[in-house]
């Protein structure tokens, strides 16, 4: 597996070894050891989720506030995303700034997600299929997140505003500058 980190300082790409042939391919998409190595950290994961978009959906910017602050794992097992994270850590040297890669089906290329980073993905083909692994169940009290087109952050998200589909929560989530954490 080749493993880089990322601007955001715990961030990480995870490129696993795939193995093809004329069947097909194999990969290990996880193994716990192989991955504390990694990273350097030790993550208990407890819930896996799944979610199928359309193109031109964006399901972000999200975290969950502390104490249930959530790191992930995810991956694109169909289709392609164009994936961002926010880190919104006050006290990391790159508070306020943003990581975004393609992730896909083809590159099978994953991102681990430290604690402490707003994350959200744009769909770039119809039918993606966007999976990841949480080390926090999920809160609804602890629910939060930024607006995909916060001026202060610029983000590119390389679709038109036409083109961009959000649910109606999403498009009420407050700017980055008036967070409160």
């Amino acid at each position: 597996m080749n493993v880089k980190e990322t601007n955001l300082k715990g961030c990480f790409v995870l490129e696993p070894a795939v193995f093809n042939d004329e069947r097909g391919y194999f990969m290990e998409s996880f193994n716990k050891e192989k991955f504390k190595a990694a990273i350097g950290s030790n993550i208990d994961f407890v819930q896996d989720n799944q979610s199928i978009s359309n193109k031109g959906v964006i399901r972000g910017l999200h975290f969950q506030k502390p104490p249930f602050s959530q790191a992930k794992l995810l991956r694109v097992i169909r289709g392609e995303v164009i994936d961002i994270v926010v880190d919104i850590r006050k006290e990391s040297s790159s508070y306020g700034k943003h990581f975004k890669i393609r992730l896909s089906e083809s590159n099978k290329k994953m991102l681990y997600i430290p604690k402490g980073l707003a994350h959200g993905f744009l769909a770039v083909e119809d039918n993606t299929v966007f999976v990841y692994k949480c080390d926090q169940y999920y809160k609804k009290e602890a629910e939060a997140g930024i607006i995909y087109n916060d001026p202060d952050l610029g983000i590119d998200w390389e679709f038109s505003a036409e083109q961009i589909i959000l649910s109606e929560k999403d498009k009420e989530l407050p700017l980055f500058k008036n967070l409160r954490l």
